[in-house]
């Protein structure tokens, strides 16, 4: 468990964020929403539900999980097909609530006021506790994907917080209860890139001012055709270079070093500067790493999904104009080259943002649990920081050593 103080008036309200280090971006999201509700004001406490899984069932689950995308990725997209459906997320459900219903229950002391989960097992848990009346909060399910997968459902959880129109569509079709929009909450470092900001992410990286740039990601596993996407970005367009961040698949990043990739990253602790220094970004699965990109003005071209969750938000990621899908090799070099373009179109006023409109998260939670009263505090808060991250990023123009 983590626990952090948040104001410093004697009974602070308590918020419970449940997350699960399965990948990065269910963590990422509750990270910036425990930040969020800090600064209005309220204690939060963050568990990891793989933690509050028995024993090694935690380990086990999301070692699964791994293995499949990284061994037998087309077993990954049986599973996945098989649960999305009632009858196989009912099952899930009543499993898992056996398993961890109880010490879900132990973490919401009496004072808690607001429960999120960004992490859709959670998320039947707590909803399996609610319709029981043995959780009497509000609970609100976070949805970190741009498809809404049967898992992440319930009929028993109070709201649904989609990060766009398309998502949300897909959870009032599936029956969902309270969907609302939210604008997406990611690191604030993630700001639109400006000119000088590219001029000087690319000097820390000592890139060329004048390179065309493409991202490479494939989450903090570095899952997926990664090695083949290098080679098919390269043969669409032999002035392009790439950039790939492996995350924690260090095997992945020396094979890549030694098939001549010379800027192969493991894991990143500033992915602000390297959205910064780019032109576009090649994603595989349609995460967290997406939504990073729109904050930072960088375009985003989908390639090479990986099963499973990966292709169905693809197709909704190009449904919403957010990231176009590219399903042929043969489309790769123009879909690139438009991506690029429209980043150069919009000349010094750096690229054309995507927007992603919605409700204050932080502002609908402390609403939803009668702390309205805190919703001035924590726009004040945001503008500081804000103005805080856009005056750091501005200024640091040295060259410095962040990747690891």
């Amino acid at each position: 468990m983590q626990r952090r103080a948040g104001a410093e008036q004697p009974n602070p309200p308590r918020a419970v964020i449940v997350s699960a280090s399965v990948g990065a971006g269910h963590d990422a999201v509750a990270h910036e929403l425990a930040e969020r509700l800090e600064e209005a004001g309220v204690v939060v406490d963050r568990h990891d539900f793989l933690d509050v899984l028995p024993g090694p069932a935690g380990r086990i689950l999301v070692g699964s999980y791994h293995r499949m995308l990284e061994r037998a990725p087309w077993s990954w997209k049986l599973l996945y097909g098989s649960l999305d459906n009632r009858r196989g997320m009912s099952m899930q459900a009543s499993l898992f609530t056996f398993l961890a219903g109880r010490r879900m229950k132990a973490l919401l002391p009496d004072d808690t006021a607001i429960v999120v989960s960004t992490y859709p097992l959670a998320s039947q848990v707590l909803g399996r506790l609610r319709r029981s009346g043995k959780v009497e909060q509000r609970v609100h399910t976070y949805l970190t994907d741009f498809s809404v997968h049967a898992l992440w459902t319930s009929a028993y959880i109070d709201a649904h917080l989609a990060i766009h129109q398309v998502p949300a569509a897909q959870a009032r079709e599936a029956g969902c209860a309270g969907v609302q929009v939210i604008a997406p909450v990611v690191d604030r470092r993630f700001t639109p890139v400006t000119p000088r900001l590219r001029r000087a992410a690319r000097a820390r990286l000592g890139l060329s001012q004048d390179a065309r740039l493409a991202l490479l990601v494939g989450g903090s596993w570095g899952a997926g055709e990664i090695e083949r996407t290098v080679g098919d970005v390269e043969a669409a367009d032999p002035g392009i270079t790439c950039i790939v961040v492996c995350g924690r698949n260090e095997v992945l990043r020396e094979r890549l070093l030694a098939a001549g990739v010379r800027h192969a990253y493991g894991w990143v602790d500033d992915m602000p500067s390297l959205m910064h220094a780019a032109d576009v970004l090649v994603q595989n699965a349609g995460g967290i790493t997406v939504l990073e990109a729109v904050a930072a003005g960088l375009p985003v071209v989908t390639y090479r999904s990986i099963p499973g969750h990966g292709l169905t938000n693809a197709a909704a990621l190009d449904e919403a104009g957010v990231a176009r899908w590219v399903r042929n090799q043969s489309d790769l070099g123009e879909a690139l080259d438009q991506a690029i373009r429209s980043g150069e179109s919009a000349g010094a006023a750096g690229p054309e943002v995507v927007a992603l409109p919605g409700v204050d998260v932080t502002e609908l939670l402390l609403e939803s649990a009668g702390l309205g009263h805190l919703v001035t505090r924590t726009a004040a808060a945001r503008a500081a920081a804000d103005r805080a991250v856009e005056h750091i990023a501005e200024q640091v123009t040295a060259p410095m050593e962040y990747v690891r």
